[in-house]
């Protein structure tokens, strides 16, 4: 008797066991993201960048979404092909670069984890935050970063270098959109100010007109939003290409990336959207938003029309949909 219930109890198990891995893979990506597609692809609000004339006339009605799991599947819906400007999501992708060069201590000490509470491109923030850049997200936190790299590798192969790694996250070749990058490199003298200003407090590790046009040149790359995807899914996977298989970034590091992430991602509304939609992201003023689910996937639109912080309308209200639907909430218990 006692073997007989012994036996009920193990088949019991393993028919949930079973269940719950059908029930995973039976999650309908296809249909989600049609229905967000669908839902949001009339949405009017929100403008273009228009301080930057590249991105001023990029077709404001292309919407694509992207959702790639750590496996390596691949969902996508719309313009997922067109080559925008990754603009300010680079800075994720060059604070890995850094983090598995030179630990995850110098960023607290070099640049800083804390949100500002201000635009991308504050000075003031600068100021309040003791005279050195607050978070590597920020526009200063970002050029301080890339110095860091510019530095590390000389002028002459840091290019090189940079752009390997960027490439091997997307899983192909980049390239830099020369009409966006001669339009950004033209009107960055806000930019250009802030890497001084860095520069005079110690916080800009090279020439800080160096720093500034390398990284204006890293945010003119031309992704589409699969390579988005990839990416983020990277990230998703714990630091190891879902498609490609190659780790990019130790594991370790992966929750203290995705924890800034989380506390800036979208400037200062990071807040309220972690508040809403609980997860990590960061959007560009290209149009572009990732977003992360660890250990299980990662959400990928682009849709040009920005809010007054600078993060696509359409974009954020496709991923807190889908969000919603996958209950992918990082602070729900799972």
């Amino acid at each position: 008797m006692r073997i007989a219930f012994v036996l009920l109890m193990l088949i019991s198990l393993g028919t949930t066991d079973s269940y719950c891995q059908n029930q995973s893979r039976s999650v309908d990506y296809n249909a989600i993201i049609n229905e967000a597609f669908n839902l949001f692809k009339n949405e009017k609000k929100g403008k273009n960048a228009n301080y930057i004339p590249y991105l001023d006339k990029v077709n404001s009605e292309m919407y694509g979404i992207v959702i790639v799991t750590k496996d390596g599947q691949v969902y996508q819906i719309g313009e997922t092909k067109y080559e925008f400007g990754i603009e300010s999501v680079e800075k994720v992708f060059t604070l890995c670069m850094a983090m598995e060069l030179f630990g995850d201590q110098v960023i607290l000490d070099k640049i800083g984890a804390n949100q500002t509470g201000l635009p991308f491109n504050s000075v003031p923030a600068i100021e309040q935050d003791g005279q050195k850049p607050s978070n590597p997200l920020v526009n200063a936190g970002a050029m301080a970063t890339t110095s860091l790299l510019t530095s590390h590798f000389g002028h002459k192969d840091a290019w090189e270098k940079v752009d390997a790694y960027f490439a091997k996250f997307a899983g192909r070749k980049l390239s830099v959109i020369e009409e966006l990058y001669k339009s950004e490199a033209a009107t960055n003298m806000h930019n250009q100010a802030i890497a001084m200003l860095l520069k005079s407090y110690g916080y800009m590790y090279d020439d800080p007109f160096f720093a500034c046009d390398f990284y204006t040149k890293q945010c003119s790359y031309g992704v589409n939003a699969h390579d988005l995807g990839v990416m983020a899914g990277t990230l998703a996977n714990g630091g190891v290409n879902p498609v490609t298989k190659e780790r990019l970034i130790q594991e370790k590091y992966v929750p203290k990336v995705l924890a800034i992430m989380g506390t800036t991602g979208l400037y200062e509304t990071t807040g309220e959207w972690m508040y809403k939609v609980g997860l990590p992201s960061k959007s560009g003023v290209g149009g572009g938003i990732i977003s992360i689910m660890p250990g299980k996937f990662a959400i990928a639109v682009f849709s040009p029309p920005l809010d007054k912080a600078g993060n696509s309308v359409r974009a954020q209200e496709a991923i807190k949909y889908i969000s919603d639907k996958l209950n992918a909430n990082v602070y729900v218990a799972q």
